[in-house]
């Protein structure tokens, strides 16, 4: 899948892109703890082989300015119908507010869609209400309560779970 819009290049990210994605997840989470790099070429190497996970990447002029995560599940409910999980959204910090974002997380609804997801879902920080913002715009509604546990700390560096 490759869609061009306003000069915007949209596709999956192949094993190349780990430094371009690294880039991106520094503006989603500037304080986050980054992996060395052999661990980010490990760990993303077993996503792309990950069935049903794709990570789209938006690019202009060759450059990574956007991404998200979107993960197609297989269900036994719902008529056997999968449903879909959007994460890790981001835009760079100077290209927010031109449609960039909205064009590549489209790009993960139609092929959701595609896939015959029955619900697409996402999750955004409680206090984060620019993204609400964003995801009502896009179309997603609240119409459920999010839960999770967090792991007290990140595996152990150099590890990669499972």
């Amino acid at each position: 899948m490759s869609a061009f819009t306003d000069e915007l290049e949209i596709r999956p990210a192949d094993s190349g892109d780990v430094a371009a994605l690294a880039e991106l997840y520094r503006h989603l989470n500037p304080d986050d703890t980054e992996a060395p790099e052999a661990l980010r070429k490990q760990t993303f190497d077993r996503m792309l082989k990950h069935p049903g996970l794709t990570v789209l990447l938006g690019c202009k002029c060759g450059r990574a300015v956007s991404t998200c995560t979107l993960i197609v599940v297989p269900n036994l409910t719902r008529g056997g119908a999968p449903y879909a999980l959007i994460e890790n959204v981001v835009t760079l910090g100077d290209r927010r507010g031109t449609g960039i974002g909205r064009q590549v997380v489209s790009a993960a609804l139609e092929q959701a869609r595609a896939e015959g997801c029955y619900k697409i879902m996402l999750m955004s920080g409680a206090g984060n209400t620019d993204a609400h913002r964003f995801y009502e715009r896009i179309g997603f509604a609240r119409t459920k309560v999010g839960f999770e546990i967090r792991a007290e700390e990140y595996p152990a560096k150099g590890s990669v779970p499972g």
